[in-house]
């Protein structure tokens, strides 16, 4: 053993050379001590990889910190000790879907396996499938639980794993915490129940994608302009991920008879490589490079981009100018909940007890619409499983319409509990055709919509604070913001703070504090921070979950009277959104 490594990570690569190990992985290790390679070790055996509040998400390789059979097998076995406690005596079940990643179709039996072996019945997906299928699947089968084998739009380096609970959401309090107890408690790779029980192991695919298709099918608004609109052309990429299993033939039995697939992306993962993209995400400009290119080519009126696990969707629009420009995910979501507000309102469904939700972060626009229309629009912290609790909370007493989050992820109906990118495809598209049959693009109808309701724009300010003095310098940036609020942003005074981790609002012109409600609503403490100025800008401070970065999320607003002026606007916005990071000093 190499003298240099710490004697934790000594301690934990020795328990991997003599535990219940295979053979190749305990050749690996030894073959990384001896070319003295303390990095890598110390890497791959520092911590264990941390089964958190979604699940785990890592480098793919040997060690306890990396994506492998066996960490994957702890945090199945955790999850399935937990099943049985918290279903005595019930018969249970669960499903499974992978993505197109490295080792994601042999995690997906690793995790089958063992559920089968502790008495869990398994439904596992054929071939890989979107997470939103996922979701749908659990309501629709009846599961306890579910897994999907993800690293959604992570490097091809990295894979993960998410946990689902019985109502089609990723897992929130207390069974997240539970869970986690759970996991934690294994002590030994023995412990882990990796010989399945095939028996109990059952496959699925065309028959749930069949319901999952006529779900979305039926949320259909706009049928006749589509036909109408039949050939609009539609450019779509997969990124090389699973929404190529279903998005092009949703699309085809929508009417839609137009659409172009890049088809060098839609080999899934080209082995797991995605060779075409540096990242697999659409919210990268360099990602949908291919899709936009082509848009040129055909002069599309649309372009679509899922990512990896087909839970978030980029678009692109032919601009006022006449070139194609890639909407942000607060424009989408826009445009999507004013197209669903006034469909619903059309067709006499607004009763009083519908709403919309979305995330603390997303544009408040969507606010401002739902009023518009009578309709309450509920705010949640970062991450669609609250949006999921919200929906669960009110069901039965409120119906949901739709929402979203500004990081490109949105939900319409209530029949998926997770950010849906099939059915986000399916609504964009036929609202874009809704658009077309009315002489307007879909970037028509957001200048229509900022005209109505005022010009939002939200600009993102990411600091990226690596290793421990990172860390550390994140959290005085947000204590300083809290001991010390800025008094004015862009010359407006600032007169709320939210403070989401002691659950307060503090009103500076009355010095009056008062409590936000936790515990349901999709709100509990988390280190966020909001400020809220005279002007209506809002400043938003929030550490990342998953990464080393502290984000700024600044959302300004401002009058468009005509369509002429929306550059002159547009570009007023943003030195107003980059004028505050400067008098912030973020960087």
């Amino acid at each position: 053993m190499t003298a240099k490594l710490e004697p934790n990570v000594m301690a934990k690569v020795n328990s991997w050379l003599n535990g219940d190990y295979d053979i190749d992985t305990k050749q690996s290790i030894q073959q990384l001590i001896d070319e003295a390679n303390d990095t890598e070790l110390t890497d791959a055996f520092y911590k264990d990889l941390e089964f958190g509040t979604g699940g785990l998400r890592g480098l793919i390789g040997i060690g306890s910190n990396r994506m492998n059979r066996y960490t994957v097998g702890t945090a199945t076995q955790g999850l399935a000790n937990y099943l049985n406690k918290a279903f005595p005596n019930e018969a249970k079940s669960v499903a499974i879907a992978y993505d197109s990643r490295i080792k994601s179709d042999e995690f997906a039996k690793i995790i089958a396996d063992i559920f089968s072996a502790n008495g869990i019945d398994v439904y596992l997906f054929e071939a890989l499938r979107p997470t939103p299928e996922l979701s749908f699947a659990i309501r629709e089968l009846g599961c306890k639980s579910g897994v999907v084998v993800t690293a959604s739009h992570n490097p091809k380096e990295y894979n993960g794993y998410k946990a689902y609970w019985d109502d089609g959401s990723q897992v929130v309090a207390p069974h997240d915490a539970n869970i986690i107890e759970e996991v934690n408690a294994i002590q030994s790779i023995d412990d882990v129940k990796f010989d399945g029980d095939t028996s109990r192991i059952t496959k699925i695919g065309a028959d749930i994608d069949e319901k999952y298709l006529n779900h979305i099918l039926s949320l259909s608004i706009s049928k006749d302009a589509i036909a109408r609109q039949k050939d609009l052309k539609i450019v779509y990429t997969p990124l090389h991920g699973t929404g190529v299993t279903l998005v092009p033939s949703l699309l085809a039995k929508m009417g839609f008879e137009a659409v172009t697939v890049i088809e060098e992306q839609a080999e899934p993962a080209g082995n797991g490589q995605f060779p075409t993209v540096v990242y697999p995400n659409p919210e990268e400009s360099e990602a949908m490079s291919k899709a936009v290119e082509k848009a040129k080519e055909i002069d599309a009126d649309l372009v679509m981009g899922t990512d990896p696990d087909a839970d978030r969707v980029g678009i692109a629009v032919k601009n006022h100018h006449g070139e194609i420009q890639l909407l942000n995910g607060n424009q989408t979501a826009s445009v999507l909940i004013y197209y669903l507000l006034n469909a619903w309102k059309d067709a006499g469904k607004l009763t009083g007890t519908q709403f919309v939700c979305k995330t603390i972060v997303t544009t408040d626009l969507i606010d401002k619409m739902a009023a518009a229309f009578d309709v309450k629009c509920y705010n949640t912290l970062t991450g669609f499983k609250y949006i999921a609790q919200v929906i669960r909370e009110k069901e039965g007493i409120e119906e949901f319409i739709g929402g979203g989050e500004e990081s490109y992820g949105y939900l319409i109906g209530d029949a998926v509990r997770d950010k849906d990118a099939i059915a986000s495809c399916a609504m964009i598209a036929e609202l874009t055709a809704y658009a077309k049959d009315k002489g307007l693009s879909l970037f028509d109808m957001l200048m229509e919509i900022y005209k109505q309701f005022g010009f939002y724009y939200e600009g993102l300010i990411s600091l990226t604070k690596k290793g421990k003095s990172g860390a550390d310098e994140i959290q005085q940036m947000m204590a300083d913001f809290r001991a010390n609020p800025p008094k004015t942003l862009a010359g407006s005074p600032v007169t709320r703070m939210d403070d989401y981790k002691a659950l307060t609002s503090t009103d500076f012109n009355s010095e009056n504090t008062t409590a936000i409600p936790s515990g349901e609503m999709g709100i509990e403490p988390s280190n966020v921070l909001q400020f809220f100025t005279e002007d209506g800008t809002k400043f938003t401070c929030r550490p990342s979950g998953t990464e080393p970065k502290i984000k700024f999320y600044v959302g300004v607003r401002a009058a468009l009277e005509k369509n002429e002026d929306f550059d002159s606007v547009y570009a007023e916005l943003k030195e107003k959104v980059k004028g505050i990071g400067e008098e912030l000093g973020l960087k």
